[in-house]
């Protein structure tokens, strides 16, 4: 077996020229998804011995702020597997819940030295090794890096999604520089917020504060692991805008924006505010050639939410699902892989679903929901998104050239 290992920085980055809305990429997975504007996400590492690296991460743009990060093997295809369980990413044990309490942002204000001291050992740096293999066995080793919080006295850590997604092997580095092997709990793609385990205990967790209370224009220190080899690196701006709605490779998220500096391998780092308190989670900047402190975060609030319900259910509860995975086929060549002769959406698997009871079938060309027509995987998972568990939906598909109506009650997602 051939090893072939080079090295390429990751980042999730767009062009602010491209936001007239021109969706540029190739292949995507809803496991994880993000595009858009620019994540600051992992970079890769030096070589270790022995060992190169080629890096299988894609680049993707839609219209706003981000780039997913996509581990392929493979050549570029044109499409795109997607879960529309719409918890999807989640991967969960059962272990113990570990409460949260936000803080309010009350008291006297810190200096960015003082927050700095406060939380330096509260972040972490996270690095990563993917391992795959093509249809010439040749092995592949995909080496990440990228930020993370403690979440908990015992062990817990908080990152991105986009972070660790298809890693197996994670490493967490504290402060000091001391090493363990961590090992995943659950993540949620749609939140891009993923939950770790390392052996430890007596770590010093953040507080959260409540983003909820924030302001434009209050301070917002950034602390975290640009480029992958600088850890415990702090800059500093501002809350810059609140609420603002961003699509990231087909998932709706509101994010907090950021004046402060971020960079590759920040993702999953912490944003704090002028208390000390945890405010944010590093996910996305622009890096257009003519923008400049432009960043993103989720906000704390969302952050201690789905952390909570990761930890006690290993997914986030109250997501509808229609119970169906679909494959997107953009090109002849992709729907000639599938074995069938026009592009679309189409359902590739419905067992023990909701969605198997109602009728649909592997293989069903999913043509309308609700009356309206699919024009893509996304917009088929925004549509399920947009209702509640319990409601009904109508599919309109295709199967033997004949067209169908199906009617499918959306459960709750549970991964």
């Amino acid at each position: 077996m051939n090893i072939i290992l080079i090295t390429k920085e990751v980042l999730f980055m767009d062009d602010w020229n491209k936001f007239s809305g021109n969706d540029e990429s190739s292949e995507s997975h809803y496991q994880d998804g993000f595009s858009q504007e620019s994540f600051s996400s992992p970079e890769s590492k030096k070589p270790k011995k022995k060992r190169s690296r080629y890096v299988t991460k894609k680049f993707f743009v839609i219209t706003l702020i981000c780039a997913m990060v996509v581990s392929a093997a493979v050549g570029a295809g044109g499409y795109a597997l997607t879960s529309a369980l719409l918890g999807g990413g989640s991967s969960g044990r059962n272990v113990n819940s570990t409460n949260y309490n936000l803080t309010s942002s009350t008291g006297s204000e810190l200096s960015i030295q003082e927050i700095v001291a406060k939380n330096e050992n509260s972040v972490v740096a996270i690095s990563t090794e993917s391992v795959s293999t093509d249809s010439w066995v040749n092995q592949y080793v995909t080496e990440g890096a990228g930020s993370g919080v403690v979440y908990s006295e015992d062990g817990y850590i908080l990152t991105n999604n986009h972070v660790i997604e298809g890693a197996s092997n994670i490493t967490v580095s504290m402060h000091d520089g001391t090493e363990y092997d961590a090992t995943l709990i659950a993540t949620d793609s749609q939140s891009d917020i993923a939950v770790l385990k390392i052996n430890a205990t007596g770590l010093t967790p953040v507080t959260f504060g409540d983003s909820d209370s924030l302001s434009v224009g209050d301070l917002a220190v950034v602390i975290g692991n640009p480029l992958g080899t600088l850890a415990g690196t702090a800059t500093d701006g501002i809350v810059s805008g609140l609420e603002r709605e961003i699509t990231l490779n087909g998932k709706n998220m509101t994010l907090m924006q950021i004046s402060a500096s971020v960079n590759p391998g920040n993702s999953g780092g912490g944003v704090f505010d002028q208390y000390g308190n945890l405010i944010g989670l590093v996910v996305a900047k622009s890096s257009g050639s003519d923008v400049e402190g432009l960043g993103f975060a989720i906000p704390s609030n969302t952050v201690a939410s789905v952390a909570e319900s990761l930890i006690s259910n290993g997914y986030v509860t109250g997501r509808p699902a229609a119970g169906i995975t679909i494959v997107d086929l953009t090109s002849a060549s992709d729907a000639m892989k599938y074995g069938v002769s026009v592009t679309g959406v189409y359902i590739q698997e419905v067992t023990g679903s909701n969605a198997e009871s109602a009728g649909l079938k592997a293989g069903d060309l999913i043509y309308m929901i609700d009356g309206e027509q699919v024009t893509g995987s996304d917009m088929l998972v925004q549509t399920i998104q947009s209702h509640e568990i319990g409601d009904k939906v109508t599919f309109t598909i295709v199967r033997d050239d004949q067209m169908m109506e199906i009617q499918v009650t959306l459960a709750e997602a549970t991964s």
